[in-house]
């Protein structure tokens, strides 16, 4: 089952008109929320992002929190009390023709509830590898839009390569990864690119940043060079879906010799914690 504009229907039997400008443009911003033990996971902080998406590319929003909590509270049961990660999708809506500026139209609202089958400690202790790419994006990246035409590319750049992820730099300095926020430790500091048009602030990456308090790790949200990043004690990436994965390999080189650190692992038990609170 699905949620589309004010109905939960089969998903073979959802439909959006051809007019839609979500289908035309990419004219939307979208958000993913984890429910963990069938509790939708730090919806407040999600419902505030969307709300921020919303209001920089002028697009109404359909509902209160209330009704939004309401509505994915009633799909999250549809589902069960399994992991699920929920997608949720807000388009402009359907105009009469095609053109580049917009009316005040209905906005078109699609959820839609997936497994979320997140990587066991033991699966993560031996590290993932990732390349870098310069960051050729849009200069709002802090809207999580639905036009993401270059996150894709840099995602299948992965797949075609092996690897998990593809780190993104400008000016030799590391922004994030194409779907993920990127943190270096180096010399017992935590850093992490700042919040800015540049990123995506994600809701996993404030918990990274709450989860490394808990461990009495020193934290700076500074940009760092790649060369900074190659010669990092330890570095990680996060999403929702992720949550906190190690990288012990970028574009060949050896992060902190291959090794998944303490660090991490300190950090990854109190993401634990908070998750499953």
């Amino acid at each position: 089952m699905v949620f589309l504009n004010g109905k939960f229907i089969e998903k073979d039997k959802a439909s959006i008109s051809v007019m839609d400008r979500g289908f035309l443009f990419g004219d939307g911003v979208y958000e993913v929320i984890p429910v963990y033990n069938g509790k939708i996971f730090r919806l407040h902080q999600h419902l505030k992002r969307l709300q921020n998406s919303l209001d920089s590319v002028k697009i109404n929003n359909p509902y209160n929190d209330k009704k939004w909590g309401e509505i994915l509270n009633k799909l999250t049961k549809l589902h069960g009390n399994n992991p699920q990660s929920l997608y949720l999708q807000i388009t402009r809506g359907v105009d009469v023709e095609r053109k580049h500026s917009f009316n005040d139209l209905n906005p078109t609202v699609y959820i839609q509830s997936s497994s979320l089958k997140p990587k066991t400690k033991q699966e993560l202790i031996s590290g993932y590898n990732a390349i870098s790419s310069e960051d050729i994006r849009w200069n709002r990246c802090d809207i999580k839009s639905t036009s993401l035409l270059a996150n894709i590319m840099y995602s299948q750049k992965a797949k075609e390569n092996n690897v998990e992820e593809v780190i993104l730099h400008q000016n030799q300095q590391i922004t994030e990864g194409a779907t993920s926020n990127v943190f270096m430790l180096k010399n017992k500091t935590l850093f992490t690119h700042p919040i800015d048009n540049h990123i995506l602030s994600g809701i996993t990456r404030d918990l990274v940043i709450e989860s490394a308090s808990s461990c009495n790790i020193s934290i700076k949200e500074v940009a760092f060079s790649i060369k900074d990043m190659l010669s990092a004690d330890e570095l990680w990436i996060s999403s929702s879906t992720r949550e906190i994965m190690p990288i012990v390999k970028v574009d060949n080189n050896l992060i902190n010799n291959g090794n998944v650190g303490n660090t991490w692992e300190c950090v990854y038990d109190n993401y634990q914690k908070l998750k499953n609170a």
